[in-house]
């Protein structure tokens, strides 16, 4: 365990001093630290935050979606929670808003879309993981339809834009950006830490985790 820390410890800092260093113009580090290249640092520093925030995000949110759908290949795709998000964030660019309002319409549009997936996956009462998964591919299709037709439709130069932010760009031009960001990754993975004895139950199945005093059922 402590080589496995150590080792990932070690590759850690390695991508760090790469993402700082590399880009459109290689620089080296200590030429980065001069004064005159403090806007290029503070720039990648901000990229490597955004990284590292959005990174640390998807991994807590595949865990729980591992453990609730009690399937080690779960992802965003699955429950169509992409799709929503990319359709949210198409239309927000389109309509012109800002880099800021564009996470929070991909929040929002991904919250709708997991709500939409778990009302038609619920059977008397009930949701089965098999009902779920099916609804979400339902649902993740026909978000990714929408998207597809809306991106053909409109001129070429907002194309490039929405290509960009679905292709996951890490630029950030404002901090702001990168706040809204971490503050949504925060409370997310802060909720889903209070919950993890929850879903670590969960994730045994549904009698089990009755018997360990989890409502599993809903």
């Amino acid at each position: 365990m402590k080589t496995k820390l150590i080792l990932i410890s070690v590759f850690f800092v390695l991508i760090v001093f790469f993402a700082l260093t590399t880009g459109t113009v290689h620089i080296p580090l200590h030429e980065l630290l001069l004064k005159e290249n403090r806007q290029i640092i503070i720039l990648r520093v901000l990229r490597l935050f955004l990284a590292m925030s959005t990174g640390g995000g998807l991994a807590v949110a595949g865990i729980a979606l591992q453990a609730v759908l009690r399937n080690p290949l779960a992802e965003p795709y699955l429950l169509g929670t992409w799709s929503g998000a990319g359709l949210s964030a198409v239309l927000a660019i389109l309509a012109g808003l800002g880099m800021v309002y564009i996470p929070i319409a991909a929040f929002i549009g991904a919250a709708l879309s997991v709500v939409a997936v778990y009302f038609l996956s619920k059977q008397g009462g009930r949701v089965q993981s098999e009902s779920l998964i099916l609804s979400g591919v339902i649902v993740s299709v026909a978000l990714s339809a929408i998207m597809v037709f809306l991106i053909s439709i409109f001129p070429d130069r907002n194309t490039h834009g929405i290509l960009w932010w679905l292709w996951g760009s890490l630029q950030v031009y404002d901090i702001k950006l990168l706040i809204v960001v971490s503050i949504s990754v925060l409370i997310g993975s802060t909720g889903i830490f209070v919950l993890s004895q929850d879903l670590n139950a969960i994730s045994l199945g549904d009698e089990e985790a009755v018997h360990l005093g989890v409502k599993a059922e809903t």
